[in-house]
């Protein structure tokens, strides 16, 4: 088992992609890793022999009063987990690293879609978001990327960034990772107690709720997963909402066909995202 190297500055990771054999496949990832990360890392080594996954907590995707001095910083363990996956790299710079003047002052933004959902709740978190994953991309240059589905605006902005952009970059995306309870596997879970988690798994149920109902069409499937919702004490729902996934705005009352629920809620002090494809009429 060869453990990947630890890389921690931008010239190192450029050199060493340089004398990389053959095409590169980047897993973007704010560390504290679970066991749905390496469904990523196996993916990206389907895609390309040298596989680098970047460990970096993003300050200018988190908002005044959200969790960014309490987020999990696990880099040896997270080492450890990536070992035994062929990862080549790991690139784990400072902030410092990556922003040497401090906050970037020139950004990308998200355009209209960025400013809804999680948008809306985390004003900046896309843009913060977005300038971090074009620095990752222009630093490591890899034909490949890949996300998770779990994370659906997220992947949508990328994807749309990248073409926006003419990044020559392929966006990967992987399907959500589940615990066999159905509960999304986030970074997030550790904060929940026993009793917030098993409240936890509405979100999971509200989205299975919503495509049993997607057949008599959007409204009954919105009340379908707020009933399940409004069942749990615990959770704070934040939004609940349908979306076409072509353009990422609410559906039509009329629409047919592919959509995606997407929830936010909060389950005692932790804030926790899912979401589904659902086919409606």
């Amino acid at each position: 088992m060869t453990r990947p190297v630890v890389v921690t500055t931008i010239a190192e990771m450029r050199d060493a992609v340089a004398r990389s054999e053959g095409e590169v496949a980047l897993v973007p990832t704010m560390g504290a890793l679970h066991d749905g990360h390496p469904a990523l890392v196996r993916r990206a080594a389907e895609l390309a022999p040298t596989v680098v996954v970047s460990i970096f907590v993003n300050p200018l995707q988190f908002g005044p009063g959200e969790d960014l001095d309490r987020y999990p910083r696990t880099l040896d363990a997270d080492i450890d987990l990536l070992a035994p996956l062929g990862v080549g790299y790991v690139f784990a710079p400072t902030a410092e690293e990556m922003y040497p003047d401090g906050p970037s002052q020139v950004r990308v933004t998200g355009g209209p879609v960025a400013q809804t959902l999680e948008g809306r709740s985390r004003p900046g978190h896309f843009d913060g978001v977005l300038t971090v994953v074009a620095k990752l991309l222009g630093i490591v240059r890899p034909q490949h990327v890949v996300f998770g589905q779990k994370d659906a605006q997220q992947v949508w902005l990328v994807q749309r960034m990248v073409r926006d952009l003419d990044i020559p970059t392929s966006v990967d995306v992987v399907p959500t990772v589940r615990d066999a309870d159905g509960l999304a596997l986030s970074s997030r879970n550790r904060y929940l107690d026993p009793g917030e988690r098993r409240a936890a798994l509405a979100l999971s149920r509200a989205l299975e709720a919503a495509a049993s109902a997607a057949d008599r069409g959007v409204d009954a499937a919105i009340a379908a997963a707020q009933a399940v919702l409004m069942g749990e004490d615990l959770v704070r729902l934040d939004y609940l909402r349908v979306v076409d996934p072509r353009t990422f705005l609410p559906v039509d009352d009329d629409h047919r066909g592919p959509a995606r629920v997407l929830i936010a809620a909060t389950v005692g002090e932790t804030r926790l995202i899912d979401n589904d494809t659902i086919t409606l009429g």
